[in-house]
């Protein structure tokens, strides 16, 4: 996208995935033998739209003014939030007909329709390397062509290592509130409750954080942030294994939990956004996202392993591990002094010059 422009690369993407879901979904009915279908599923991810990463950077272009952006990266999270609460639901809904085809089915048409609906938008038409690098008040001729990839601009390899640590935390969460509410709590019927009480918290943050601005050095409430993630997650393995397992008490810890997480998440992409150069703003968004879907897979195995092994305490503890371990990268990098001052007001290229 940083060489041919958004439209160029979401649009055959987006209709190549949502096409191949639609196959994939025949093939599980007419049953396709195993190694097709894992052919079929691998070839809907490599091909998937890179809309969060596309829409994340053409912020700078229809919103120049760097707490506009901060308003939108709020909004931005929320509805990733507010996905996790409603994609269930709406699950739940299309499988009531039982009707095997109709999950994915509908799950392409809102890839087809989202991915292309995105792409008919002002901002992802404008979003051409040119007029992204004017956005960001970027002059090759004066400034220079700046780092090659985004992965050598100052800060963003620690933004990344932080993200994917994070999202390992993440991945454990998710199936280790997945094994509660079947092993612990009864059924499988308890999980929303679970999920809508950590998603709650997290968009009530969110909408929070972003409503006004705050007078404090982004990086170091990060790692604030960060590690009240891990110990609310600590505090829910060690309920866990004392036997404190009701609805009463999991839900306000998981409010209190989610009350971090979209905070950090704004953060994260505002402090990607600031120090990403111009002309690899797309790259350094895919990297991020990247970043959270690898650390989300890798911890739902992770997840899988232990709580087979030694049970949900020691899940929520592996989660916490990974969140403090995030934490710990974000303020050793702090620390460190390599991270530049954060400055919001400034031009958003002015970070790696």
């Amino acid at each position: 996208m940083d060489h041919f422009g958004q439209v160029a690369v979401l649009v055959p993407t987006a209709a190549s995935s949502a096409a191949l879901l639609v196959g994939l979904a025949l093939a599980t009915t007419w049953g396709a033998p195993d190694y097709a279908l894992i052919t079929i599923a691998a070839a809907v991810g490599l091909s998937y739209p890179a809309i969060s990463p596309a829409l994340r950077s053409s912020f700078r272009i229809v919103l120049p003014d760097p707490g506009a952006r901060r308003v939108a990266f709020a909004l931005d999270a929320t509805s990733v939030e507010l996905a996790f609460v409603c994609g269930p639901l709406l699950l739940s809904a299309l499988l009531l007909p039982r009707v095997p085809l109709l999950p994915l089915l509908v799950t392409a048409a809102l890839l087809a329709v989202g991915g292309l609906g995105y792409c008919r938008t002002e901002a992802a038409r404008r979003a051409r390397p040119a007029v992204q690098e004017a956005a960001s008040g970027h002059n090759p001729r004066t400034t220079g062509i700046g780092p090659p990839t985004a992965l050598a601009s100052t800060g963003v390899v620690a933004v990344l290592a932080v993200m994917l640590m994070l999202s390992v935390g993440f991945g454990q969460l998710d199936t280790s509130l997945a094994a509660t509410s079947d092993l612990a709590l009864g059924g499988s019927e308890q999980v929303g409750i679970l999920f809508a009480a950590i998603a709650g918290g997290s968009t009530l943050g969110g909408l929070a954080f972003g409503a006004r601005s705050w007078r404090f050095d982004e990086r170091r409430a990060v790692t604030v942030l960060l590690c009240l993630f891990g110990l609310f997650l600590a505090l829910l393995g060690w309920l866990l294994s004392v036997g404190a397992v009701g609805l009463l008490i999991l839900v306000p810890v998981l409010f209190l939990t989610g009350l971090t997480i979209a905070p950090t998440l704004i953060m994260q992409q505002g402090l990607l956004d600031h120090l990403a150069p111009p002309h690899r703003l797309n790259e350094a968004q895919a990297f991020l996202s990247a970043s959270n879907t690898t650390g989300a897979a890798v911890g739902t195995a992770i997840a899988g392993i232990v709580i087979d092994i030694a049970g949900l305490g020691w899940s929520f503890g592996g989660a916490a591990v990974g969140v403090l371990c995030a934490a710990g990268v974000a303020a050793a990098y702090r620390r460190a002094g390599r991270s530049p001052t954060v400055v919001f007001d400034q031009p958003a290229g002015a970070a790696y010059r």
